[in-house]
This record gives C-alpha cells, sequence and structure tokens, in this order.
C-alpha cells in the first residue's frame, strides 16, 4: 500500500493521508480504529455501492471493533440536491449523531460531494473520511475537500471547501465498475496528463489498448501520478484562487455541456467534449500547435472517450449555461487554455462567437 502526504499550509490539523492499494479493506478498518477519530461512525453511500460493497465495509468495520451505521440514497447525479442533504441531516439527528461523530463518505463523486458538504455544515463541522469506489472519484473528487451540491441553474453553486480526514483508495472497487464509470475516469486522467504531466500523456497514448482492458498494475501507476498531481496543485492552492484553477481544463465547456443533457451525458464525457472545446479553442487563438490539438482528439478517442457534441443539445442553451458558471468573474468567463501539451493557462480572450463556433463545430463529430 502507497501512502501519499497532503500538506495544505503546514497545518497538521487540516493535512490528511491518501492510501493507495488492492485488497486492503482490511486495512482501511485497521487504519481507522487506530486513529480514534471518532467514537462513532455513519457510513454515507448511495444504493448502487451499497448492494455492491455496503454490508461487508461494515462487517469490516465491525471486525475492529468500530461502531458504524449506514446511510443510503438513491444513486446518480439527481439525488446531489438539497432535499437529499436534508433527509440525510434529518436522519444524522434522529440517530443522535453528535460531534464526537465522523461520516465515511463510501463511493463515487456524488456521494462524496454530498457527504463532504453534509459533513463542513452539520453541527457546524464534523469529521469525515472518503472511501471512493469510482476511478473518477479516486483520482479526483476525493482530494482537495471541493464539497457541494447541484442547484437548478448548475452544478455545484452550493459548497464548502472542507478538507476530509483521510482519503483511501482501494483498485479492489474498480473491479465492479460498469465501462462508462471507468471511463469517467480515465478523462480526468488524460486531463492531468493534458495540464501537467506529459509523460503520463505520452504513457497513456502508449498503453491505451491495455488500459481499457483495465490492467491494475499499471491503473495503480497512473492513479497514483494522478493523486500526485492533484495533491501538488491542492497543496499550493487550496481555495481556488490561482494555480488549482487549471484543474479546471475542459470543466467550464463540460459542465455547460452536462447540464443542458439534463445529466444524461456523464461527468466524464462531458469533461472529455470540453477538453476537445477547449484544445480547439487554444489553436484558433494562435496558442496551441494543430498537432497537439490533434493528439489531444486521437488520444480521447483511442480510450473510448467522446469528442463530439450530440446534436440534440442546443448550442444557445449550452452558452447560456456557460454564463451562470460559479467561476465566471462579472460578465467575464475565464477558460483554462493550452499554449502547449503541460503548459495551460487562465484567459479570457476566446469571445462568445469563437466560443458558439466551436460548439457547432463539435456537434455531430
Amino acid at each position: 500500500m502507497n501512502k501519499i502526504k497532503v500538506n495544505l499550509d503546514k497545518k497538521i490539523s487540516a493535512s490528511y493521508e491518501i492510501y493507495i492499494g488492492r485488497k486492503i479493506l482490511d486495512r482501511i478498518g485497521m487504519i481507522i480504529a487506530k486513529n480514534e477519530l471518532a467514537s462513532r461512525y455513519v457510513v454515507i453511500t448511495d444504493s448502487n455501492v451499497s448492494d455492491l460493497h455496503g454490508e461487508r465495509f461494515l462487517r469490516t468495520l465491525s471486525d475492529m471493533g468500530i461502531q458504524a451505521d449506514m446511510i443510503e440514497f438513491p444513486a446518480g447525479e439527481a439525488s446531489k440536491n438539497v432535499d437529499v442533504m436534508l433527509d440525510i441531516i434529518k436522519k444524522l439527528l434522529d440517530m443522535g449523531v453528535d460531534r464526537r461523530s465522523a461520516l465515511i463518505a463510501l463511493g463515487g463523486g456524488v456521494v462524496g460531494d454530498l457527504t463532504g458538504f453534509v459533513a463542513s455544515t452539520y453541527m457546524r463541522g464534523i469529521p469525515y473520511i472518503q472511501v471512493p469506489t469510482t476511478l473518477l472519484a479516486q483520482v479526483d473528487s476525493s482530494i482537495g475537500g471541493k464539497t457541494g451540491i447541484d442547484l437548478s441553474a448548475g452544478k455545484n453553486l452550493l459548497g464548502t471547501f472542507y478538507q476530509p480526514k483521510g482519503v483511501f483508495i482501494d483498485l479492489s472497487f474498480l473491479q465492479t465498475l460498469p465501462p462508462r464509470e471507468f471511463n469517467n475516469g480515465m478523462a480526468e486522467i488524460v486531463k492531468y496528463g493534458i495540464i501537467e504531466d506529459t509523460d503520463l500523456f505520452s504513457l497513456l497514448e502508449d498503453e491505451a489498448k491495455t488500459i481499457r482492458n483495465e490492467s491494475m498494475v499499471l491503473l495503480e501507476t497512473v492513479i497514483g501520478r494522478s493523486c500526485r498531481i492533484k495533491k501538488s496543485i491542492v497543496e499550493t492552492d487550496e481555495k481556488e484562487s490561482g494555480l488549482r484553477r487549471i484543474l479546471n481544463f475542459g470543466h467550464t465547456i463540460g459542465h455547460a455541456i452536462e447540464a443542458e443533457s439534463g445529466y444524461s451525458l456523464s461527468h466524464g464525457e462531458a469533461v472529455s467534449i470540453g477538453m476537445a472545446a477547449a484544445a480547439m479553442v487554444s489553436e484558433k487563438l494562435k496558442y496551441l500547435p494543430s498537432r497537439d490539438m490533434e493528439r489531444i482528439m486521437k488520444l480521447a478517442e483511442a480510450l473510448g472517450l467522446p469528442c463530439g457534441i450530440p446534436d440534440s443539445l442546443s448550442t444557445e442553451g449550452i452558452l447560456s449555461r456557460l454564463k451562470t458558471d460559479k467561476k465566471k468573474q462579472g460578465d467575464v468567463i475565464n477558460f483554462v487554455l493550452l499554449k502547449k501539451l503541460g503548459s495551460p493557462f487562465v484567459s479570457s480572450e476566446a469571445p462568445e462567437e469563437m466560443i458558439r463556433e466551436t460548439i457547432n463545430m463539435l456537434k455531430g463529430r
């Protein structure tokens, strides 16, 4: 089992470990028991993860002498809302959960974001632990302390920065992951290669077929590299006031596409399309060489990720969603663009007509 330390502003209480390994569920229980973070725990999960892993996870905790209960909610992005959040809080109150308790997020990004948000607000904040079960959550959302829920106007418009007390990544969970969910995580791994680690990008190009076959040895390597990139950026810019914004590469347009689709497109699919759009805009603005844009498109396709926008989505609808992006400043929408692979930057240069043209070019691709 590998360990990666996230050091935040040299504050010991805010720093935490990321543990990565295969078949480490028993060790997860041992570490939680040893740390004595709380007197009792409540596992928050969704209906899919509960059916697959819930009973076994609770049994593992019980075997270590840990008192734990479980709350589950319906699986899917549609549950990441105020009503589900309040329902979880009501159940916690009914259980008598107090400030000596801690939450454990067992699941993907929706579970992690929702659990973190509840933990950050319940009784003005109680500790929580991330146990991500999807590839997307393992390499992205479980690390960095972003929490949130969706509103009708868009994704994650209500949320906090609230760091977990630990992240436990067991690759064994990936064996029950549907192919579409696996691809969601691959989109974020590709993003890390594009914005930070060109060697990782080349590795993905060379080993695309092996990765699609879900080689655990190779996945452990790319997950570890992805986590190290994410943690180093979070350490530098915990609250997304500067450098951390580069992690939004592909996400600005991607979130707008995801919302406009009514979330029929998954997060990873939308981000993949958003990365293609950002690469095209970078090339149109004469920053990104055409060959680099083509490499990005080819890698996405080799990994089974989409680059095209469904014809059914409204171009004007996507543009309207962009205007409610929570990261815009006044009327200015900032995009993460590229000068070359490994060299991202934040820019407000792209005019609306260029964005419209790019969206239309990607339709039906």
